[in-house]
């Protein structure tokens, strides 16, 4: 990479825009990475600014850069693009700090933190989903996407293959958790919408007035509690059943209101809803997995509990489900208990600070 990396300053160097003034010696820093092949280095610079290099052969920059043009007009505040260069794979763009929702989340400031999210959610949900840019979240991608569990986090990364009743149990959750996702309204999705991905954009850690949001490169059109579950049953920190409800449903107002989607009744957006998530969650088991066995990104792996406990607590609270509840709790968490990134699910995610509605 050090090679990588003089190229990629020595080019961004070219593309510095008018307004931004260099520093008598100009180094790049390496910056937080995602989970994708990306790597981001901080240019010294006043404002700051990013260099990434996305190599071409894993990462389609010419859908990063025509995504992020789409959600700019249409009035999300995401980094802008000041260079590309598509053949080596690097990019110049807009620095929107360090500080993370997850940073300033506490019983203070969830409501003013989650109500800026509802706000930015529904204006991308509302945006324009070309097909030809933002591919259909279709049966085969669902379903590509819940086979990571059992490949990557069950037989590669705890030695137990998915096999005989367990994979019938699987199968046929599978099949439900599709379906779910299948029949609901279908809006643009960014696919990873968390307090990790929206930045505060403002000077102020109390009461953020604006958030930038990141990582959309992978966005499509799909189903519309997609990345509210994401952001509700965040990877990363967790609320109460009740906080979580509560929000879910000044959601669902919020979205009928806004014309996002159609009115439901809030049981069948509820089912929507968990359901969504019990995906989401079976498919991060993989994904976390699959980051440090094939990627060597070991600090997801403390994420793993918590991504357990999200899945057991749905899985159990459907009869569908109660089968692979029960698989899951004699046969999964015993191997995971083996690991070092364990501890226990049932309380993985709990906060020390007091929780609030």
């Amino acid at each position: 990479m050090l090679d990588v990396d003089d190229q990629l300053l020595e080019w961004a160097l070219k593309y510095i825009p008018g307004e931004v003034r260099l520093s008598p010696q100009s180094v790049l820093t390496a910056a937080s990475g995602d989970a994708g092949f990306r790597h981001y280095f901080r240019l010294n610079s006043e404002p700051s600014l990013l260099a990434v290099y996305a190599p071409p052969a894993q990462e389609n920059n010419l859908d990063f850069v025509r995504k992020a043009e789409v959600l700019r007009r249409h009035g999300l505040r995401v980094p802008v693009i000041h260079a590309v260069d598509f053949e080596q794979g690097f990019l110049l763009i807009e620095d929107l700090g360090t500080l993370h929702c997850l940073d300033l989340l506490d019983d203070r400031s969830f409501a003013a933190v989650y109500d800026l999210a509802d706000d930015v959610l529904l204006n991308l949900q509302g945006c324009p989903a070309d097909e030809a840019l933002f591919p259909v979240y279709d049966h085969a991608l669902l379903q590509m996407e819940l086979r990571l569990f059992p490949e990557w986090f069950l037989e590669r990364l705890l030695g137990l293959p998915l096999e005989g009743e367990a994979k019938g149990q699987f199968e046929r959750l599978e099949q439900l958790l599709i379906e779910s996702a299948l029949e609901q309204p279908q809006v643009l999705v960014h696919r990873d919408y968390h307090s990790r991905n929206l930045m505060v954009m403002t000077d102020s850690a109390a009461r953020p007035k604006a958030l930038g949001v990141i990582d959309f490169q992978d966005a499509v059109r799909g189903p519309v509690t997609y990345d509210v579950v994401s952001l509700y049953r965040d990877c990363y920190i967790r609320w109460s059943d009740e906080q979580v409800a509560a929000r879910a449903e000044l959601y669902l107002s919020r979205a009928v209101a806004a014309g996002v989607m159609p009115a439901v009744e809030s049981t069948q957006f509820q089912r929507w809803f968990d359901l969504m998530g019990l995906h989401r969650h079976i498919k991060v088991l993989g994904v976390f997995a699959r980051l440090w066995l094939r990627d060597g990104k070991s600090r997801y792996l403390a994420d793993l509990p918590l991504v357990m406990r999200y899945t057991l607590e749905v899985a159990r609270r459907y009869e569908a489900f109660r089968d692979f509840a029960v698989w899951f709790e004699r046969e999964v968490v015993p191997r995971a208990a083996e690991c070092a990134w364990y501890r226990p699910w049932q309380t993985a995610g709990d906060r020390i600070f007091e929780d609030c509605v």
